[in-house]
């Protein structure tokens, strides 16, 4: 089974994120860089199959020079080699424009599989997998806890996480899958994984390699700014009754909520 897994490197979780000077980006300076933790669960789905299956693990991303890092993570773990369109303007482009690209290099490893995150911890957009899906008309599944394949490995049982419950759907392949929390642990890498990632490849394709045009973004940001911060909580006094119609008087008069 040949698996491409869709990874992208983001800042990590507990990075202090601060508006740029120009107002309408985030100064990345000083920030450790990560795989996106949903992709942690995509790229140990991937391993797993590998080992169940055979076949091979091809990690694809699109991003600037400091991808490798995560990159070489990936490979470390124990994916084959890995192919990255290195682009800062791509990607930095709305989600279709980061979509179509990444649909290109899968189009160009013709993989049975397609793994990555629900979304991307940076931005939430949680786009990119449904569309990526759509431009390689493939089925798909979103949100999976849970994932069974055939013994021929040619279908598959999902379990999706949904709101008020879950539901299992059947799926055949090649199909685009995007992983949640909980499908499964995923590993560290060991030593002799991360000596033997120094030699495995890394190819750097170009938007025309893949046949792309360049990048046309859809989505301008127009300001980044901080949350507001957060005002001190408010002690209502009184029994429950007087606690609620304060409350309600609150929300009426001073918030405009109701």
């Amino acid at each position: 089974m040949k698996i491409v897994v869709c990874l992208k490197q983001v800042p990590a979780t507990d990075s202090r994120i601060k508006p740029a000077a120009d107002g309408k980006s985030a100064d990345l300076s000083g920030v450790e860089w990560v795989v996106n933790p949903y992709d942690e669960y995509a790229l140990e789905q991937a391993l797993q199959l590998k080992e169940k299956f055979g076949g091979e693990v091809v990690v694809v991303s699109v991003g600037g020079d400091k991808l490798d890092d995560a990159i070489r993570t990936a490979l470390a773990l124990g994916a084959d080699r890995a192919e990255v369109l290195k682009d800062p303007a791509i990607a930095a482009a709305d989600a279709l424009t980061v979509s179509r690209a990444l649909a290109a290099l899968v189009k160009r490893n013709q993989p049975d599989l397609v793994l990555c995150g629900k979304q991307a911890v940076d931005d939430d957009r949680m786009a990119v997998p449904a569309m990526v899906a759509e431009l390689l008309d493939w089925p798909q599944a979103t949100v999976v806890v849970g994932l069974e394949f055939t013994e021929d490995g040619t279908s598959a049982r999902a379990e999706r996480e949904i709101e008020g419950g879950h539901e299992e759907i059947e799926i055949s392949l090649p199909a685009v899958i995007a992983t949640q929390k909980g499908l499964n642990e995923p590993r560290y890498a060991s030593l002799k994984g991360i000596m033997a990632a120094k030699k495995k490849p890394i190819e750097t394709v170009t938007a025309a390699d893949l046949g792309l045009d360049p990048p046309v973004s859809r989505v301008e940001i127009l300001d980044v700014s901080p949350p507001p911060e957060k005002t001190g909580a408010r002690m209502l006094e009184g029994d429950a009754a007087q606690q609620v119609a304060e409350l309600v008087r609150i929300l009426h008069e001073e918030e405009k909520l109701i």
